[in-house]
């Protein structure tokens, strides 16, 4: 009866709180979905087939500036390029509070994944297979935008994105204080991010599933990755919604 009276209740103040403040696109701000028909016909979709099988930027399959040679992970997937509907997807998320973003943003990062299967990576396997990660982890927040936030919101978005590729969520990354990257070069990231990332727990031998937001010079990427081989993780392929380019 207890439970019954609570879901009652919950479903009776998701149902005003849509009344009062209606579900909006965020992309357009439409009342009615959190992305439009319109908006979803619209994303920027990243060809895997075209994208480069390292640094995930579109196009450079074939001869890639991004990355200048490779990173330390085996393949990186990226879902979207970073336009309009794809930034609103990120900031709407982390930076306005809109957590039901998570389970859109996890089912593009799964459709990219999906896709970049049929592909290989610079080694000649596959991009991503299931079959051949043993876990999923994410780059972390720093504890003051958690503190700021109340959430991280790639461990919600992972979450999510868990269940539909079929790999356990392992939350082993910890990040210390850093400064903000938005408002750095790519020099400057890199070195801001040295040494801001240590491990909870054993990563040895596992070959890991390496998640992200946004990938812009890769600064993140590629120190989280760095020091999940340097504890012994036997490979990392990263993925992450949206990459600048």
């Amino acid at each position: 009866m207890r439970g019954n009276l609570a879901s009652l209740a919950h479903t009776v103040a998701n149902a005003t709180a849509e009344l009062v403040w209606p579900t909006r696109c965020v992309s357009c701000n439409m009342p009615g979905e959190l992305l439009c028909d319109s908006c979803r016909a619209s994303m920027p979709w990243i060809a895997q087939r075209w994208a480069c099988p390292s640094c995930g930027a579109p196009f450079g399959w074939l001869t890639c500036t991004a990355c200048e040679g490779g990173w330390e992970s085996r393949a990186c997937v990226c879902a979207l390029g970073f336009e309009q509907i794809s930034s609103q997807m990120v900031a709407c998320l982390k930076d306005r509070s809109e957590l039901r973003l998570a389970s859109v943003n996890a089912a593009a990062m799964a459709t990219a994944l999906d896709e970049a299967s049929s592909w290989p990576a610079l080694d000649g396997r596959t991009r991503f297979s299931p079959n051949e990660v043993d876990a999923l982890c994410f780059v972390p927040v720093t504890a003051q935008a958690y503190a700021r936030r109340g959430f991280d919101h790639m461990e919600l978005v992972c979450k999510e994105l868990a269940p539909l590729i079929d790999v356990p969520l392992y939350d082993v990354l910890i990040r210390t204080s850093a400064d903000d990257q938005r408002t750095l070069d790519r020099g400057e990231r890199e070195q801001n991010l040295r040494g801001t990332i240590d491990l909870a727990d054993d990563v040895c031998g596992m070959r890991l599933l390496l998640a992200d937001d946004v990938v812009t010079t890769g600064a993140s990427m590629r120190e989280a990755a760095r020091v999940l081989l340097e504890r012994g993780a036997r490979e990392v392929t990263c993925c992450a919604l949206t990459r600048v380019w």
